[in-house]
């Protein structure tokens, strides 16, 4: 629907999120072009709340962690186990811990939801159709981050602009309507092959399955290698055809991933 300015962006139509759309704005008016130390320290300093970055243990994830913890930001980490995860992420989530002395909390599916899912679904019935997919998801890892979120006034990802198509568009700092929150992508402007090397010209621990085409690691049953030529989320649910797979963590009620189009920040004379 058009927005009235002939436009199908959508736009903040209440006061919060007018303010989260502003916040936002600043954000990236303030830290948009600073390097990743002086972004990170920014973005956490200008918190009006606390600050939660989620991580999947990912190439992004461990890079954004020795950011984090060797600079000692007031920072809660938090990872979403869905109980499918590969040993691989298990490992590396006690090696992380070890190596930067931090704590990164757990958040699991709920029980009662996740053993009726299974009854009426089977325990791989993710694969018969999109929506027992969508709604293992949602149960595993959408519901989950609800409650590592609550409470968070940014949130802090590993998304990379370039990672698909769906991403790109993906800004700095966005507004988070849903979770009434400001979602901020501090490595949203660098590329997998900058994040590679700075991992391993300083010591970074990162999943040995990248080495081997596991380039956005989920769920075991979920994720494979992928191809010569494939995009990089291509081995996520890969049964599927949808170029623009998402769990659902990173996307609005709309499906999008897009929020809340950012506002001007303010300016006072």
């Amino acid at each position: 629907m058009a927005n009235g300015f002939g436009s199908d962006e959508p736009t903040a139509t209440t006061p919060a999120e007018a303010l989260l759309a502003r916040r936002a704005a600043a954000l990236d008016a303030a830290f948009g072009k600073a390097d990743l130390p002086a972004r990170l320290a920014g973005i956490v300093g200008e918190a009006n709340g606390r600050v939660v970055f989620t991580t999947s243990f990912g190439l992004e994830d461990q890079v954004l962690t020795h950011f984090i913890a060797t600079a000692k930001l007031p920072v809660t980490f938090a990872t979403l186990d869905t109980g499918r995860l590969f040993p691989e992420v298990y490992a590396l989530w006690q090696e992380t811990e070890e190596r930067y002395g931090i704590l990164i909390r757990p958040y699991y599916p709920r029980h009662d939801s996740l053993e009726l899912h299974v009854r009426q679904n089977g325990i791989n019935g993710f694969y018969a159709s999109r929506d027992a997919r969508k709604s293992c998801c949602d149960i595993r890892k959408v519901e989950p981050l609800g409650r590592a979120l609550a409470g968070a006034a940014i949130w802090l990802t590993g998304l990379r602009a370039d990672q698909s198509a769906a991403r790109g568009g993906v800004e700095l700092a966005e507004a988070d309507v849903a979770r009434g929150l400001v979602k901020a992508s501090p490595l949203i402007d660098w590329t997998r092959e900058r994040a590679l090397a700075f991992a391993e010209a300083n010591g970074v621990p990162i999943n040995p399955l990248h080495a081997h085409g596991f380039v956005s690691i989920g769920c075991q049953p979920c994720t494979r290698a992928i191809r010569p030529g494939e995009p990089e989320r291509a081995g996520r649910w890969w049964w599927e055809d949808d170029a623009a797979k998402e769990c659902g963590l990173h996307v609005g009620p709309d499906g999008q991933l897009s929020r809340v189009k950012s506002a001007p920040a303010e300016t006072h004379a």
